[in-house]
Protein backbone atom coordinates (compact mmCIF):
# COMPACT_ATOMS: atom_id res chain seq x y z
CA UNK A 1 0.00 0.00 0.00
CA UNK A 2 2.93 2.22 1.09
CA UNK A 3 4.31 2.08 -2.07
CA UNK A 4 0.77 3.05 -4.40
CA UNK A 5 0.88 6.14 -2.75
CA UNK A 6 4.07 6.54 -3.24
CA UNK A 7 3.38 6.64 -7.28
CA UNK A 8 0.53 7.90 -6.69
CA UNK A 9 2.25 10.72 -5.04
CA UNK A 10 4.94 11.14 -7.80
CA UNK A 11 1.83 11.67 -10.38
CA UNK A 12 0.79 14.68 -7.51
CA UNK A 13 3.84 16.20 -8.12
CA UNK A 14 4.14 16.45 -11.82
CA UNK A 15 1.17 18.42 -11.30
CA UNK A 16 3.39 21.52 -9.71
CA UNK A 17 5.50 23.78 -11.93
CA UNK A 18 8.99 23.40 -11.98
CA UNK A 19 9.36 27.16 -12.02
CA UNK A 20 7.43 27.41 -8.84
CA UNK A 21 10.96 26.15 -7.09
CA UNK A 22 12.36 28.13 -4.81
CA UNK A 23 15.98 26.81 -5.24
CA UNK A 24 18.59 25.79 -2.77
CA UNK A 25 17.77 26.08 1.41
CA UNK A 26 20.85 27.91 2.49
CA UNK A 27 19.93 29.82 5.41
CA UNK A 28 17.60 28.59 8.62
CA UNK A 29 14.36 30.92 7.40
CA UNK A 30 14.59 28.87 4.38
CA UNK A 31 14.60 25.54 5.69
CA UNK A 32 11.43 26.58 8.18
CA UNK A 33 9.63 28.11 5.47
CA UNK A 34 10.54 24.50 3.36
CA UNK A 35 9.48 22.66 6.08
CA UNK A 36 5.90 24.32 6.92
CA UNK A 37 4.95 23.59 2.83
CA UNK A 38 6.76 20.09 3.10
CA UNK A 39 4.38 19.22 6.58
CA UNK A 40 1.48 20.41 4.76
CA UNK A 41 2.09 18.94 1.83
CA UNK A 42 2.84 15.91 3.01
CA UNK A 43 -0.98 15.85 5.29
CA UNK A 44 -2.85 16.85 1.86
CA UNK A 45 -1.41 14.16 -0.04
CA UNK A 46 -1.87 11.29 2.89
CA UNK A 47 -5.24 12.72 2.98
CA UNK A 48 -6.43 13.11 -0.32
CA UNK A 49 -4.50 9.18 -0.85
CA UNK A 50 -6.88 7.83 2.16
CA UNK A 51 -9.92 9.61 0.10
CA UNK A 52 -9.32 8.21 -3.07
CA UNK A 53 -9.25 4.82 -1.18
CA UNK A 54 -12.82 5.10 -0.01
CA UNK A 55 -13.29 5.77 -3.64
CA UNK A 56 -13.37 10.09 -3.62
CA UNK A 57 -11.32 11.37 -5.94
CA UNK A 58 -10.30 14.71 -6.54
CA UNK A 59 -8.73 16.71 -9.41
CA UNK A 60 -5.30 17.67 -7.54
CA UNK A 61 -4.39 20.63 -10.01
CA UNK A 62 -7.30 22.10 -8.63
CA UNK A 63 -6.59 20.86 -4.98
CA UNK A 64 -3.22 22.63 -5.38
CA UNK A 65 -4.46 25.85 -7.12
CA UNK A 66 -7.16 26.18 -4.67
CA UNK A 67 -4.50 26.19 -2.47
CA UNK A 68 -2.71 28.91 -4.04
CA UNK A 69 -5.61 30.95 -4.25
CA UNK A 70 -6.17 30.99 -0.63
CA UNK A 71 -2.53 32.01 0.48
CA UNK A 72 -3.35 34.61 -1.89
CA UNK A 73 -6.62 35.06 -0.74
CA UNK A 74 -7.68 34.93 -3.94
CA UNK A 75 -10.26 32.36 -3.52
CA UNK A 76 -13.17 31.70 -5.83
CA UNK A 77 -15.47 30.24 -3.67
CA UNK A 78 -17.19 32.38 -0.47
CA UNK A 79 -16.57 30.74 2.99
CA UNK A 80 -19.73 29.50 3.11
CA UNK A 81 -19.87 27.87 0.13
CA UNK A 82 -16.43 25.98 0.74
CA UNK A 83 -17.50 24.44 3.95
CA UNK A 84 -20.62 23.26 2.82
CA UNK A 85 -19.18 21.66 -0.26
CA UNK A 86 -16.70 19.86 1.95
CA UNK A 87 -19.43 19.41 4.95
CA UNK A 88 -21.24 17.36 1.36
CA UNK A 89 -17.71 15.42 1.06
CA UNK A 90 -17.34 14.71 4.79
CA UNK A 91 -20.97 13.22 4.70
CA UNK A 92 -19.79 11.31 1.66
CA UNK A 93 -16.72 9.91 2.77
CA UNK A 94 -18.57 9.10 6.33
CA UNK A 95 -20.67 6.73 4.38
CA UNK A 96 -17.94 5.45 2.17
CA UNK A 97 -16.13 4.43 5.65
CA UNK A 98 -19.35 3.14 7.71
CA UNK A 99 -19.40 0.54 4.32
CA UNK A 100 -15.92 -0.58 4.65
CA UNK A 101 -15.99 -1.14 8.15
CA UNK A 102 -19.02 -3.27 7.48
CA UNK A 103 -17.75 -5.00 5.13
CA UNK A 104 -14.62 -5.43 7.16
CA UNK A 105 -17.08 -6.77 10.01
CA UNK A 106 -18.46 -9.52 7.82
CA UNK A 107 -15.78 -10.61 6.52
CA UNK A 108 -13.88 -10.97 10.06
CA UNK A 109 -17.19 -12.83 11.84
CA UNK A 110 -16.96 -15.13 8.22
CA UNK A 111 -13.65 -16.08 8.76
CA UNK A 112 -13.71 -16.31 12.80
CA UNK A 113 -16.78 -18.75 12.15
CA UNK A 114 -15.04 -21.14 10.13
CA UNK A 115 -12.03 -21.17 12.40
CA UNK A 116 -13.65 -21.64 15.05
CA UNK A 117 -15.22 -24.88 13.63
CA UNK A 118 -11.58 -26.06 11.60
CA UNK A 119 -9.84 -25.38 15.40
CA UNK A 120 -12.57 -27.35 17.26
CA UNK A 121 -11.43 -30.00 15.47
CA UNK A 122 -7.50 -29.62 16.51
CA UNK A 123 -5.96 -32.40 19.12
CA UNK A 124 -5.97 -30.69 22.75
CA UNK A 125 -7.81 -28.01 21.93
CA UNK A 126 -10.51 -27.25 24.70
CA UNK A 127 -14.04 -25.61 23.48
CA UNK A 128 -15.87 -23.46 26.67
CA UNK A 129 -19.81 -22.89 26.72
CA UNK A 130 -19.26 -19.62 25.74
CA UNK A 131 -17.45 -20.42 22.72
CA UNK A 132 -13.58 -19.95 23.79
CA UNK A 133 -11.10 -22.19 23.15
CA UNK A 134 -8.01 -22.66 24.72
CA UNK A 135 -4.80 -25.26 23.96
CA UNK A 136 -3.09 -26.24 27.14
CA UNK A 137 0.90 -25.84 26.58
CA UNK A 138 2.19 -26.27 30.07
CA UNK A 139 0.40 -27.35 33.17
CA UNK A 140 0.83 -24.94 35.50
CA UNK A 141 1.42 -26.27 39.28
CA UNK A 142 -0.07 -23.17 41.34
CA UNK A 143 -3.02 -21.72 42.32
CA UNK A 144 -6.26 -21.34 39.86
CA UNK A 145 -7.09 -17.18 39.52
CA UNK A 146 -10.41 -16.41 41.07
CA UNK A 147 -12.29 -13.05 38.91
CA UNK A 148 -11.30 -10.43 41.64
CA UNK A 149 -7.68 -11.57 42.24
CA UNK A 150 -4.65 -9.91 40.82
CA UNK A 151 -2.44 -11.85 38.51
CA UNK A 152 0.79 -11.57 36.93
CA UNK A 153 1.26 -12.48 33.14
CA UNK A 154 3.29 -12.55 30.34
CA UNK A 155 1.38 -12.37 27.02
CA UNK A 156 1.37 -12.15 23.62
CA UNK A 157 -2.25 -10.94 21.38
CA UNK A 158 -2.42 -11.66 17.23
CA UNK A 159 -5.02 -11.62 15.07
CA UNK A 160 -6.42 -14.57 12.93
CA UNK A 161 -4.19 -13.51 10.37
CA UNK A 162 -0.46 -13.58 13.22
CA UNK A 163 -0.94 -9.62 13.22
CA UNK A 164 1.01 -8.39 16.30
CA UNK A 165 -1.20 -5.87 18.33
CA UNK A 166 -0.51 -6.74 22.57
CA UNK A 167 3.00 -7.98 23.80
CA UNK A 168 4.35 -8.01 27.20
CA UNK A 169 7.81 -8.89 25.91
CA UNK A 170 10.00 -10.72 28.64
CA UNK A 171 8.78 -8.19 31.50
CA UNK A 172 5.82 -9.93 33.16
CA UNK A 173 2.84 -7.71 33.93
CA UNK A 174 0.40 -7.55 36.90
CA UNK A 175 -3.33 -6.38 36.68
CA UNK A 176 -6.77 -6.83 38.07
CA UNK A 177 -8.06 -10.18 36.55
CA UNK A 178 -12.16 -8.15 36.49
CA UNK A 179 -10.48 -5.27 34.16
CA UNK A 180 -9.58 -8.09 31.31
CA UNK A 181 -11.91 -8.81 27.97
CA UNK A 182 -14.13 -11.39 29.08
CA UNK A 183 -12.78 -13.91 26.73
CA UNK A 184 -8.53 -13.19 28.36
CA UNK A 185 -11.01 -13.29 31.95
CA UNK A 186 -12.45 -16.97 31.67
CA UNK A 187 -9.25 -18.26 29.84
CA UNK A 188 -6.84 -17.17 32.38
CA UNK A 189 -9.24 -18.90 34.88
CA UNK A 190 -8.35 -22.22 33.57
CA UNK A 191 -5.01 -21.93 34.48
CA UNK A 192 -2.92 -22.99 37.67
CA UNK A 193 0.18 -20.93 38.45
CA UNK A 194 3.13 -21.39 36.47
CA UNK A 195 0.83 -22.66 33.24
CA UNK A 196 0.80 -21.83 29.62
CA UNK A 197 -2.03 -22.00 27.30
CA UNK A 198 -2.99 -20.49 23.75
CA UNK A 199 -6.41 -19.12 23.70
CA UNK A 200 -9.13 -18.19 20.75
CA UNK A 201 -11.37 -15.59 21.77
CA UNK A 202 -14.44 -14.93 19.51
CA UNK A 203 -15.30 -11.31 19.02
CA UNK A 204 -18.39 -11.33 21.52
CA UNK A 205 -15.88 -11.82 23.90
CA UNK A 206 -13.46 -9.51 22.91
CA UNK A 207 -13.74 -6.15 21.32
CA UNK A 208 -16.86 -6.91 19.34
CA UNK A 209 -18.28 -4.83 16.60
CA UNK A 210 -16.56 -1.80 17.47
CA UNK A 211 -13.08 -3.12 17.51
CA UNK A 212 -10.39 -1.09 19.00
CA UNK A 213 -6.75 0.55 17.88
CA UNK A 214 -5.13 -2.01 15.55
CA UNK A 215 -8.20 -4.78 16.36
CA UNK A 216 -10.85 -4.23 13.39
CA UNK A 217 -14.81 -4.67 14.26
CA UNK A 218 -15.92 -8.54 14.40
CA UNK A 219 -11.82 -9.38 15.08
CA UNK A 220 -11.30 -13.13 16.77
CA UNK A 221 -8.13 -12.81 18.95
CA UNK A 222 -5.64 -15.43 19.70
CA UNK A 223 -3.80 -14.91 23.17
CA UNK A 224 -0.68 -16.98 24.53
CA UNK A 225 -0.43 -16.35 27.76
CA UNK A 226 2.12 -17.73 30.60
CA UNK A 227 0.65 -17.03 34.22
CA UNK A 228 3.24 -16.11 36.44
CA UNK A 229 1.76 -15.17 40.02
CA UNK A 230 -1.57 -14.90 41.56
CA UNK A 231 -2.44 -12.40 44.64
CA UNK A 232 -5.59 -11.52 46.38
CA UNK A 233 -7.20 -8.33 45.99
CA UNK A 234 -6.01 -6.78 49.55
CA UNK A 235 -2.04 -7.88 48.78
CA UNK A 236 -2.23 -6.25 45.55
CA UNK A 237 -1.66 -1.77 44.43
CA UNK A 238 -3.52 -2.50 40.87
CA UNK A 239 -2.46 -2.27 37.89
CA UNK A 240 -3.93 -3.74 34.37
CA UNK A 241 -2.61 -4.95 31.38
CA UNK A 242 -3.53 -4.04 27.49
CA UNK A 243 -6.47 -5.99 26.24
CA UNK A 244 -8.99 -5.34 28.23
Amino acid sequence: MWRNRIFWLSGLALCVSVASYAGELKTQQDKESYSMGLSLGNYLSNELYQQQQLGAKADVALVIEGFVDALKNQGKLTDDETVNLLNQRAETLNQARAAQRKQVAENNRTAAAAFFEKNAKVAGVTTLKSGLQYQMQQQGTGDVPKPEDVVTAKYRGTLLDGTEFENSGEQPVRFALMTMIPGLEEGIRQLHTGGKARFFIPAALAYGADGVGEVPPQAALIFDVELVKVEKPAKSHGGMMPGM
